[in-house]
């Protein structure tokens, strides 16, 4: 097990680049030109880097960045964000 000691301010950093990252994943997976193979792997980056986000974010700003799947729709077409547009 390892452990980190980050001030607040570092703590915000690390939320902040990791919402980066998992926004940017989460545009990407909303492509239909993105092959479905490259899709499941970035869908597997963004498990990774959410249960990082959880270690750092409250649970409220966590709530934004789960992944929901829609029923009846194509693959390419599921992962949708629960956070409002800005």
């Amino acid at each position: 097990m390892l452990a980190m000691l980050l001030s607040e301010k570092e703590i915000k950093e690390m939320q902040y680049l990791l919402k980066r990252e998992m926004d940017e994943i989460l545009y990407d997976l909303r492509d239909d030109r993105i092959d479905l193979f490259i899709k499941k792997e970035m869908e597997e980056r963004y498990k990774h880097l959410f249960t990082l986000f959880k270690r750092v974010a409250p649970p409220v700003e966590c709530m934004k960045y789960i992944l929901t799947y829609q029923k009846g729709k194509g693959r390419g077409n599921q992962l949708n964000k629960n956070k409002k547009s800005n």
